[in-house]
């Protein structure tokens, strides 16, 4: 081993392999005896290819560049694809192309490009489509339609609406199923019997963890529905998944526990009960429309990923009424779940392994990779290995993290120096991070730059009690969560308490910005990279960002009689003149959940002040980063700065640090 300087060790990770390995499959999915899914491409502009896989194993992409299988319902999208088998027994789809987001049907066996079936909009993108399903005996599509009326973010409405199959371009047929008395719409599910309907709903100001209604109505002969109520939530209880057993009883992830827990419902009578109830989170939040965190196989069991802080798979047997866990390497598995018949398949991952697509016998719990399957590009010595920890908080509150040492089989530090750190923040904030492989995180610490993902108080994955602790905290739990742990680190000597960072992008670039301007975390960072941030939580409400978290803000700090008080008290913006270390600023011009208006408004405050900082933008990036280009030059950017300020060899990049 040699003896380098921490932060300057040679490593195989470059930012090629960082930008290869973005993204994951997603919306696994079931076309008679196959299965299909999307992938992204980073080297193809970033868009999401659709992939099948036939039952001899092979697997083919469906559909070639430029067509991007991706919805913007939300802007964070939702599934955009769903797939059946025809009469004449061939495959038919139907998908959401990210350009224009009108939904088209695809018969791959017959056809050579997609025809749509949804009318263009006058303005561009106005009809926005998410987890379509497909009636075969109607010949349509079943799907959330989110319908932009006006010219502000905030004009909109959502229904279910039943598309078409037969009629194409201008002949489209749209009609409407509800009346859209509800904001927001999600996993419309029609029964076995073909009779009913079930679908999730809810309005503002909550957002869907907070408070979620279950509906149904009866489907009618001619197609329509009838009767719509609701037959359970509301009342505080966020409901997340909803799905039908064979005999028109729902089954549902329900939080009236205090945890995501499995629950059933005769939807005709009312009559209820327990599933199974545990201190363990069987679903999460749904931020992405589709999400499966369980599946009913055809024996009746339930295949659900659950966990506390964690999320790992196992199959419930229904008659003996216990979980079984299916083994194997994998230590976290997606929102992503799909069945055909008894057999499971899924998203699985580890600290050496990114995402795999895994089929798992319910019947005697083998399981196996079947696409997607993980190579290691590089010797895993190389590769990070994860420490979960709960630190000490203010008050004695507990902190999940995972601590990420710096690694690598040829280099360690000079005798006597301590490694800097960086300290990643999650997006969200109602969300968290699970310790799997990140080819990003990686680069970092074969660097020698050790890292830790800090779960804060308001995370997912640890309960409701865990994830309101953030409730009107925003900016002062967060805050204090991550210098918390950064302070412990330092005071165990495990990070040189000089050269610490602070990062993350979305929700987590506005707790790093915060905590350069909050007194809870002065001194303890030495830099800092921001992301696509809220910069400003007055100017995050209403019209000044998307519908879907238009007010969120209210429950994270308060509503509109507090926000601006505590917007002023809370927000970096206000605050500039407390910060006094270099930061990097990172945009997507694109973005239309955090504005490049955020970022140019703390630039506005900062300048003239003396702290060096850059602010990097880039043209057709959205919020988070999918081309190839740009996660590359965004990782160097950050090697950069922590090379300039840690003061050690960097990556020969220019990154124009002015003051």
């Amino acid at each position: 081993m040699k003896r380098t300087p921490y932060g300057a060790w040679d490593s195989p990770i470059g930012t090629d392999l960082v930008a290869a390995s973005d993204g994951r499959p997603g919306f696994l999915g079931a076309v008679g005896g196959e299965l299909w899914w999307t992938e992204p491409r980073p080297s193809e502009g970033g868009r999401r290819a659709l992939v099948r896989r036939k039952e001899d194993g092979t697997t083919e992409t469906v559909l070639a560049a430029p067509w991007n299988v991706r919805s913007r319902v939300h802007e964070y999208g939702g599934r955009p694809w769903a797939g059946a088998i025809s009469d004449d027994g061939d495959p038919i789809v139907v998908f959401a192309n990210y350009a224009d987001q009108r939904l088209y049907v695809h018969l791959p066996e017959r056809w050579d490009e997609p025809l749509p079936v949804t009318p263009a909009p006058a303005v561009p993108g106005a009809l926005r489509w998410s987890e379509p399903v497909i009636d075969l005996e109607r010949f349509e599509a079943w799907a959330v339609l989110e319908e932009h009326t006006g010219p502000n973010p905030t004009d909109v409405r959502r229904v279910i609406a039943a598309v078409d199959l037969t009629r194409y371009g201008d002949d489209a047929k749209v009609r409407e199923l509800t009346d859209d008395a509800y904001r927001f719409l999600a996993c419309p599910r029609i029964s076995p019997s073909g009779g009913g309907i079930a679908w999730i709903a809810w309005n503002h100001p909550h957002m869907p963890w907070d408070e979620t209604e279950l509906r149904v109505a009866e489907i009618t002969a001619d197609g329509e529905l009838a009767e719509a109520r609701t037959v359970t939530g509301g009342g505080g209880e966020s409901i997340a998944q909803v799905e039908w057993t064979r005999d028109d009883t729902l089954v549902f992830a329900g939080d009236r526990t205090g945890w995501w827990n499995l629950h059933w419902i005769d939807p005709h009578t009312g009559e209820r009960g327990a599933v199974l109830e545990a201190e363990a989170e069987f679903a999460g939040p749904l931020w992405t429309l589709g999400s499966q965190w369980f599946q009913i196989l055809a024996s009746g069991d339930i295949a659900a990923v659950h966990g506390k802080g964690e999320g790992r798979l196992g199959i419930f047997d229904a008659w003996e009424r216990r979980m079984n866990l299916v083994e194997g390497p994998w230590t976290d598995w997606a929102p992503g779940l799909a069945a055909l018949g008894d057999t499971v398949y899924g998203l699985a991952a580890s600290p050496h392994t990114g995402y795999e697509v895994v089929e798992v016998d319910s019947r005697t719990g083998a399981a196996k990779v079947v696409a997607a399957e993980h190579v290691d590009r590089v010797d895993p010595a190389y590769l990070p290995v994860p420490q979960d920890r709960v630190f000490t908080g203010p008050g004695g509150r507990e902190i999940h993290a995972h601590v990420y040492p710096p690694r690598n089989p040829l280099h360690e530090g000079p005798e006597g120096e301590r490694p800097p750190y960086a300290v990643w923040v999650h997006g969200g904030p109602t969300s968290g991070v699970r310790a799997v492989l990140d080819m990003e995180l990686a680069y970092f610490t074969s660097r020698g730059i050790g890292v830790v993902e800090v779960n804060y108080g308001g995370s997912t994955g640890y309960g409701r009690a865990y994830r309101e602790r953030l409730r009107e905290a925003w900016g002062e739990v967060d805050v204090e969560d991550c210098a918390a742990v950064a302070r412990a680190l330092a005071a165990s000597g495990e990070a040189d308490a000089g050269r610490i960072a602070i990062r993350g992008g979305s929700a987590g670039g506005w707790t790093s910005a915060a905590s350069l301007a909050s007194p809870a975390a002065q001194g303890v960072y030495a830099c800092a990279v921001v992301k696509y941030p809220i910069l400003d939580l007055s100017l995050w409400s209403g019209d000044d960002t998307h519908d879907f978290e238009s007010q969120y803000v209210y429950s994270l700090v308060g509503g509109p009689e507090v926000l601006e008080e505590r917007s002023v008290e809370r927000s970096p913006v206000h605050h500039a003149g407390r910060i006094e270390v270099p930061f990097l600023l990172l945009q997507g011009l694109e973005d239309e959940i955090c504005p490049p208006a955020q970022a140019e408004l703390l630039l506005e405050r900062i300048a003239g002040r003396g702290v060096p900082h850059a602010y990097r933008t880039y043209e057709g990036e959205q919020h988070g980063f999918r081309r190839a280009e740009t996660i590359a030059d965004a990782v160097l950017a950050e090697h950069a700065l922590y090379a300039e300020v840690f003061g050690f060899e960097g990556p020969g990049f220019d990154l124009g640090l002015a003051p």
